[in-house]
């Protein structure tokens, strides 16, 4: 329960001052968290994988992306002399608030964009009323990760930020030689345009988040690093590197058609990847394209740009769970969650999440804040989009946003890895999982995947084997792209004697709730298999569990049986149905419905879920499955109207086959 008013909550970001109110209600409580020398601040005590001076520092320099944006915009802000003081605490290596010099690849590296952006952005304000010991402390600071060692990621953007705040302030340890070889380095990244294909429109802008063999293209793809970055540069580097700047500025154009499909039409996201902690700092992209003064591309417009923004910080405006009591934010998605975390996640992580808030940076007088908010451009956008870069494919129908996915996969040992970028799906109203352990079901959360283990003695006998879930897909590809066959293919071998083949079709029909995947599977071996679909709110109407598999008591609203599992909850209604086609050679809808209660704080959305799934058994040789998954997300609290679109089962096309 909070503690007092909070000004986030409740918001109806409509207005310029409504988004300054929002983004200033996230300074406000760090206030008596903050050390005598204003450097520290010190909001919690789980851990990451840097030490206690880092994690400090974190929770410090994150919020200037907000600070800085808004004081930039015209607009003051009583608390920013804390920052002002703390620049030169945190810089001064004789203090007991010094933050310490970068070593290599360390995590005061990633810390350096925000202080850098901070002083690049508004050199009046946080550093030309230093004392001049302190400005010399500052730069020094700065100019410790120059010539380090750094990940040969986005990472390369902190010291170019910090190349850039040296400059900005004529300091002689700015290295125009060390941030040209960064900035060509992290034009590697950048992928070719696709060409247009059928009906689809060319797709161009992204950016790998690192070399070819890097498989990731997410969210840091956009808003948490590489867009934002680009445009940045271009803002401050306009007139030392007009044709660079000129270039980013493009790319922001081009990306934004794309980036619209990530989000639905009242707002929300589609969880995806890692680092969802940020939360919404997802609209980043399209909150520094005011910053940076880009007007998007015809046919969109200023106004389709505010609607983008400002919804979304409307979905987050009633997520009372995202904040701890003194209004400080947790660490989690919508609610405070360590599960779905990642090992550099520390208490102040989230306020990266302050990027969502560089839209202030362009004062009241700008185009974007005189335009009407307008909605959400469907006239402009398709229903399904394939997009090749991502390998994703965009389905907005039924009343339902989601992608489809096949192609990506952590390319280092992440937590949760698999689950963040391996499903088949990710939707912005049912979230997806991590698991909690592997020992059974509940606990591997095994949503929009299919999972198998080796029963090769009998299925009593298999315990002792972990169930395999896709990791990394490979002959993956877009088939059929601008066409009404277009799909995903992808395969996985979870065993030296198994391969599975998957097909992933989006719903055929405007009005459908209903995508399809098929699957061929080659096994050596007999196996245990179960296919999980969307996860839901694990509560019934009458505020019951769905599903208790501890006691066996249910509430009203699940059902299992051959062949189907259907979850009926206040979030909606999903499930899976075993479809019966002609390469099923007579098994298909021989698969158990079975409804998963999921462990606890598994879901990035609901701490309590259920997973409608499929289970059987696959035996050696080649075995067909085709599964049709349903959701349909519940409005104003109630699932109304499913019923009529759980009759409409689409059937597996002939060609397939």
């Amino acid at each position: 329960m909070l503690l007092g008013t909070n000004d986030f909550l409740g918001n109806p970001f409509k207005t310029r001052d409504d988004v300054l109110k929002g983004c200033t209600a996230l300074l406000d409580p760090l206030a008596s968290h903050t050390s005598p020398g204003g450097a520290l601040i010190d909001i919690g005590s789980t851990a990451a994988h840097y030490d206690a001076k880092a994690v400090a520092l974190e929770a410090f320099a994150r919020p200037l992306w907000g600070l800085a944006s808004l004081l930039a915009g015209g607009d003051s802000y009583e608390g920013a002399e804390r920052w002002i003081r703390g620049l030169a605490s945190g810089t001064d290596p004789k203090g007991k608030e010094y933050w310490g010099g970068s070593m290599d690849k360390d995590q005061r590296m990633v810390e350096m964009s925000p202080l850098s952006f901070a002083i690049a952005m508004n050199p009046e304000v946080f550093y030309n009323n230093q004392s001049a010991e302190a400005k010399e402390n500052i730069c020094a600071f700065l100019q410790t990760c120059i010539g380090k060692r750094m990940p040969d990621t986005n990472w390369l953007w902190f010291r170019t930020f910090a190349n850039l705040a040296l400059r900005a302030v004529g300091s002689h340890f700015h290295d125009p030689a060390q941030m040209e070889r960064d900035l060509l380095r992290l034009e590697e990244f950048q992928l070719p345009p696709h060409p247009a294909e059928g009906s689809d429109s060319a797709s161009a802008g992204w950016s790998r988040d690192g070399p070819e063999d890097v498989r990731q293209l997410d969210y840091y793809s956009s808003s948490f690093a590489i867009q934002p970055a680009q445009m940045i540069y271009a803002r401050l580097a306009a007139k030392e590197d007009p044709e660079r700047s000129e270039r980013y500025k493009q790319r922001a154009r081009d990306f934004l058609s794309d980036f619209f499909y990530y989000f639905i039409a009242s707002g929300a996201a589609i969880p995806f990847g890692r680092s969802m902690v940020y939360r919404f700092a997802v609209i980043a992209t399209a909150s520094c394209m005011v910053l940076a003064d880009i007007e998007p591309p015809a046919p969109l417009t200023w106004g389709h740009l505010k609607g983008l923004i400002l919804r979304h910080l409307r979905y987050w405006n009633d997520a009372e769970g995202i904040f701890r009591s003194d209004s400080t934010l947790n660490v989690g998605y919508r609610f405070d969650c360590m599960n779905m975390t990642e090992n550099y996640n520390a208490p102040g992580s989230p306020y990266w999440c302050m990027k969502a808030f560089l839209c202030l940076a362009a004062p009241a007088s700008h185009p974007f804040w005189k335009s009407e908010e307008l909605p959400w451009p469907k006239d402009i956008l398709a229903l399904t989009k394939a997009l090749p870069d991502p390998s994703h494919i965009m389905c907005r129908q039924g009343d339902h946003t989601f992608l489809l996915s096949s192609g990506q996969a952590p390319h280092y040992a992440m937590r949760h890895g698999p689950a963040k970028y391996c499903k088949f799906a990710y939707s912005s109203a049912f979230g997806f999982c991590c698991p909690t352990g592997d020992m059974d079901l509940g606990q591997l959360a095994p949503d929009s995947m299919l999972a198998l283990r080796d029963a090769s003695d009998g299925v009593e006998s298999c315990d002792g084997e972990t169930w395999r879930v896709r990791r990394n897909p490979i002959d993956s590809k877009i088939v059929g792209r601008g066409t009404d066959r277009v799909h995903l293919r992808a395969k996985w071998r979870p065993w030296k004697d198994v391969e599975v083949e998957t097909w992933l079709l989006p719903p055929q029909d405007a009005e459908s709730n209903w995508y399809l995947r098929v699957h061929r599977i080659q096994s050596g071996r007999r196996l245990e298999s179960a296919e999980g679909g969307w996860t839901s709110y694990g509560q019934g109407a009458d505020g019951r569990a769905l599903i208790q598999s501890f006691s066996g008591v249910s509430s009203a609203g699940g059902t299992q049986k051959k062949a189907l599992a259907r979850a009926v909850t206040v979030e909606g209604a999903v499930g899976v149905l075993d479809v019966a086609f002609s390469k099923s050679n007579g098994k298909g809808g021989q698969r158990d419905g079975q409804i998963v209660q999921i462990d606890p704080n598994a879901n990035v959305i609901f701490s309590r879920a259920v997973l409608p799934s499929l289970v059987g058994i696959i035996e050696p040789g080649e075995t067909w499955l085709a599964t049709a998954v349903f959701g349909k997300p519940a409005k104003n609290g109630q699932a109304e109207g499913w019923e009529k679109g759980w009759d409409s089962v689409p059937q597996v096309p002939d060609w397939i086959a």
